[in-house]
């Protein structure tokens, strides 16, 4: 069996996964539509949570801009990460306890104004269609990559599928899928790091090979100083 041949099997795999996910959580109530019914385990939650940051603008966007400019570029990562923590500190918890759909909605009742929630709305917009961009080029380009198909194929087959999920399931479909994508996102980080660490340090655990010196490195450099190096270097 061809190396491509697997890769279709994986990914028409994955996809099917997803379409099965959603239609068993198929969303029967404007709760369950808007806000998976509010019956989602907090680690569950999380785990939805973390596999959204974990999506091709973090995989494949933060990573490629890191690697081309180096310190200067980690700045949009803490933005990003932190972004996420602030929203879930300051915004999620009052969300759920209003009772509302949409944070235009909540800042609008909140502040007992339209102004606001016109505002809340552009900015919504804005950012949603900022990432949108940013998520479907990502979807382009792996498509283009791996599986060989033209950039603008790729992206409709990507949508069709986001949209049956998304739609047919709802928050409930979209949580659940995104569960999926995060036990199949750590495998992916988790797996290369393990063998890049046995390789480069004879440790298998790779937090630990971080701490410890490069093998055949005739400085006994440590693999953190080496990463960090490089970095500067970029």
């Amino acid at each position: 069996m061809s190396l491509q041949l697997m890769t279709y099997l994986v990914v028409g795999a994955t996809f099917a996964l997803y379409i099965f996910i959603a239609i068993k959580a198929k969303a029967a109530t404007t709760g369950e539509f808007y806000v998976a019914g509010k019956g989602v385990h907090p680690v569950l939650n999380g785990m939805a949570t973390g596999a959204d940051w974990m999506s091709a603008a973090s995989f494949i966007s933060m990573a490629g801009l890191i690697a081309f400019k180096g310190y200067d570029a980690s700045v949009f990562l803490m933005g990003w990460t932190g972004g996420y923590c602030l929203l879930a500190m300051l915004l999620a918890p009052y969300l759920r306890k209003y009772g509302k759909f949409t944070v235009p909605e909540f800042i609008g009742d909140r502040y007992y104004s339209n102004i606001a929630r016109v505002v809340a709305v552009i900015c919504l917009i804005t950012a949603s269609l900022t990432y949108v961009i940013g998520q479907m080029k990502g979807i382009g380009v792996a498509f283009y990559r791996f599986l060989e198909l033209p950039f603008e194929m790729g992206l409709l087959v990507g949508m069709i599928i986001v949209f049956i999920y998304a739609v047919m399931g709802g928050m409930k479909g979209v949580t659940y899928t995104q569960i999926a994508q995060y036990c199949e996102l750590i495998f992916a980080y988790t797996v290369p790091a393990i063998f890049i660490s046995l390789h480069l340090t004879g440790t298998a655990i790779p937090q630990l090979g971080l701490g410890a010196h490069m093998g055949g490195d005739a400085n006994n450099m440590f693999l953190l100083d080496k990463l960090d190096k490089t970095l500067v270097d970029l």
